[in-house]
């Protein structure tokens, strides 16, 4: 199993990471909500529970919990900039579907 991050996703994480100055990384994960079924969540770590899995890329740890890792295997997080909008983009091969609004997804 395993998941990527592109160079702009890292720098973005790394440039938040020390500004908040302290963290350990990002966790990446799903729960269950929107009109699809699934939606991405991200937050900071400052620990990591004993249960997930550690991806290191380059120099960002990229953390995902056990549930959350069977909807993500494969998954490559990116951060994009398209003119005055920024953020973002799961490029996930496991989902079958969306909502109009992009927001969620399914399985």
């Amino acid at each position: 199993m395993a998941i990527t991050m592109t160079s702009a996703a890292e720098q973005h994480v790394v440039k938040h990471l020390e500004h908040r100055a302290k963290g350990m990384g990002i966790r990446l994960g799903v729960r269950t909500t929107g009109c699809s079924g699934l939606s991405y969540v991200l937050e900071f770590v400052d620990d990591a529970a004993a249960e997930d899995q550690v991806f290191l890329c380059g120099d960002v740890k990229l953390i995902i919990d056990p549930k959350s890792l069977l909807y993500l295997d494969g998954t490559e997080l990116d951060y994009v900039k398209e003119g005055l909008n920024e953020g973002f983009e799961f490029k996930n091969p496991n989902v079958k579907d969306e909502c109009g609004c992009g927001e969620s997804f399914h399985i």
